[in-house]
């Protein structure tokens, strides 16, 4: 087997980041947990418009998940661990299918921010990674005890008829909860408070400015 050269890998991670943020370049290989419901009552436009923002945010989320994880991957020391990421990232993807094609059925679209929390994310990963793999699962247990709380959130205020957003939000958040246990059942660090509050405020921001943008 050919050993992949790092244009090999610069080129991999360039398609991932070219299908996690152009609309439409991801099918999701899991069945979307949606497919099979069928909304009995309409949704007024401002429900409607609530959930695009819920969804918009939680898309959003996903592309800082698939770069976060490709940044680890990029940087991650042992072979097991760069392959845990990439299955993790791999999952993933069904989300932001999932999410996008929610967006597309409520008449919104993505986040127009994408790109940039992206390449923000992706620098984080990589310099988790960087740290070494105890740090980096660490961190992504962090990241996605963050995202669950979250979803948790938006299943509280989501309107109680979007029966479709709240089963993609119910299977994303076990899902979440899953990789968040399983980073820990691997040896991930633990990080102080003062860390995790500071990633509740930077999340806190992108969950502001995707709701609308």
């Amino acid at each position: 087997m050919r050993t992949l050269s790092w244009i090999d890998h610069a080129l991999s991670h360039i398609d991932r980041a070219l299908k996690t943020c152009v609309p439409g370049s991801v099918v999701a290989a899991t069945a979307n947990p949606a497919q099979t419901l069928t909304e009995t009552t309409a949704l007024s436009d401002g429900e409607r418009r609530h959930a695009a923002g819920l969804m918009r945010v939680n898309h959003t989320g996903e592309v800082c998940a698939q770069a976060l994880y490709e940044g680890q991957a990029s940087t991650a020391s042992l072979p097991d661990i760069r392959q845990q990421m990439s299955a993790a990232a791999d999952e993933e993807l069904d989300h932001l299918a999932w999410c996008e094609t929610r967006l597309e059925e409520l008449n919104s679209r993505p986040s127009l921010l994408n790109p940039v929390f992206y390449g923000m994310s992706f620098a984080l990963g990589a310099i988790a990674g960087k740290a070494g793999d105890r740090y980096s699962l660490g961190f992504v247990a962090a990241t996605e005890d963050q995202v669950s709380r979250h979803l948790q959130e938006h299943l509280s205020t989501l309107p109680a008829n979007d029966v479709k957003s709240r089963a993609i939000v119910q299977q994303m958040l076990s899902d979440e909860e899953r990789h968040a246990a399983s980073a820990r059942a691997a040896g991930g660090y633990e990080f102080p408070r003062p860390v995790k509050e500071t990633m509740s405020v930077v999340a806190k921001v992108m969950t502001l400015t995707t709701y609308r943008i």
